[in-house]
């Protein structure tokens, strides 16, 4: 006498119905479930088979899967041999978990693509089938792919380090316009921890700082789980990103454009004591009709970036009159620490004989030659100058303008 034994293929949940291949019989459908019967060389009163249960998520015919999601295979009844999830003969890296019931995917699905899965099973019996199920992932309109800044002049560099007023700043290839799906994605974590806020200084790049300058030591790791996100408007995160960085010392320098002093503080403890020469204020009308003034502007700068010679004339902000009384030919300025995207730096000036006593630069921090220096030895981007009584304030987006901004309005 021939035993029958039967192959269900639960759909329950996210389960897949699937395809039988191989050796299975046309089978039948009883509602949510497929009953494939087999039969097998059993002898009298031998056991039948415990029915295999097999559910695959995605599901089965499922669209506009996310690729962030996992492939999962799982099995009742029986046992996993194998499994293999692939789009256009380009396959899914993943494994058979120890339980070896379950499949688990370790690889990236992409973009707008139709994947099948092929699951080889074994039952209690022995007996060996291959099943089949396909889903295709979601077809985005545009990606976007993500990038880490230390400011808009320098890339972050992973593993590097920042000064204390070194934000994070994630950009994005293409304008965001789903901001909050963008925040949800971006998770900052750091040790020991804080809290923070987002600021968009544009459609495409976003800062976060806490609220207080960075503590000497902390480690900051970022990760943008965009893939699969839909950023606005159809557009997707390329693939996610990651970067860490370290806090090192707390470097704070004070400038006093009353006192014409540049006070250096290292952890709380004064270094260095600068005599200083600060924009000697005032407006001029250059060509194209703008007004421009000459004061160093007021409020918490972040060093940028630092050039041991930068050519420097009125020309680099559109002042080209000879006549004009602020004009001045290009020159070659050495030892040059930048702290504004409008061109502050601190520098030597040489020819400046009012160190310490007046201010008469076209808005840089003028220094004798060794303290600039000490300054372009010694400083690291992110770190904080910070410019006192002058009445222009540092608008936000002229550099790294964030801790300008009281907290309780940051991102606002």
């Amino acid at each position: 006498m021939v035993q029958r034994r039967t192959v269900i293929l639960s759909t329950l949940g996210a389960a897949a119905g699937l395809t039988a291949a191989g050796c299975s019989k046309p089978g039948q459908a009883q509602g949510n479930t497929m009953v494939v019967p087999e039969s097998s060389a059993g002898g009298s009163g031998s056991p039948s088979a415990e029915p295999l249960e097999l559910t695959v998520t995605p599901a089965a015919h499922a669209t506009g899967v996310s690729p962030a999601e996992p492939v999962v295979v799982t099995v009742g009844g029986g046992e996993l041999r194998s499994v293999k999830v692939a789009a256009g003969g380009r396959a899914i890296a993943g494994a058979v978990q120890p339980d070896g019931v379950t499949w688990r995917s370790t690889g990236t699905l992409a973009y707008g693509k139709t994947y099948t899965v092929t699951a080889s099973v074994v039952d209690r019996a022995g007996a060996a089938t291959e099943k089949t199920s396909t889903f295709t992932t979601v077809k985005p309109h545009a990606v976007s792919a993500i990038t880490f800044q230390a400011n808009g002049l320098a890339a972050l560099h992973t593993g590097g380090t920042y000064g204390a007023g070194q934000p994070v700043i994630v950009a994005f290839s293409k304008s965001v316009t789903n901001k909050k799906a963008a925040e949800k994605a971006i998770e900052v974590k750091t040790s020991p921890a804080v809290q923070g806020k987002f600021f968009w200084v544009s459609d495409k790049i976003v800062h976060w700082r806490p609220a207080k300058y960075w503590a000497k030591g902390t480690t900051v790791a970022v990760n943008v789980n965009a893939l699969g996100v839909n950023l606005g408007g159809g557009v997707y995160g390329t693939a996610n990103a990651k970067t860490h960085f370290t806090i090192g010392r707390v470097l704070v320098a004070v400038c006093d454009t009353i006192t014409h002093r540049t006070k250096v503080y290292i952890d709380g403890k004064m270094v260095r004591n600068m005599a200083c020469s600060t924009g000697r204020g005032g407006y001029t009308t250059i060509a194209n009709g703008h007004r421009i003034h000459f004061w160093t502007q007021s409020g918490a700068h972040v060093v940028l970036s630092k050039e041991l010679t930068h050519s420097m004339s009125s020309a680099s902000y559109g002042l080209t009159d000879p006549k004009n009384p602020y004009y001045y030919a290009p020159e070659d300025v050495r030892l040059c620490t930048r702290i504004s995207y409008s061109g502050e730096f601190l520098h030597a000036a040489p020819w400046n004989h009012a160190l310490g006593r007046a201010n008469l630069s076209h808005g840089c921090i003028n220094l004798s030659i060794a303290d600039a220096q000490w300054v372009y030895d010694n400083f690291i981007i992110g770190d904080v100058v910070e410019v006192k009584n002058s009445p222009k304030p540092l608008p936000v987006d002229d550099g790294i303008g964030d801790w300008t901004v009281p907290y309780d309005r940051y991102g606002h």
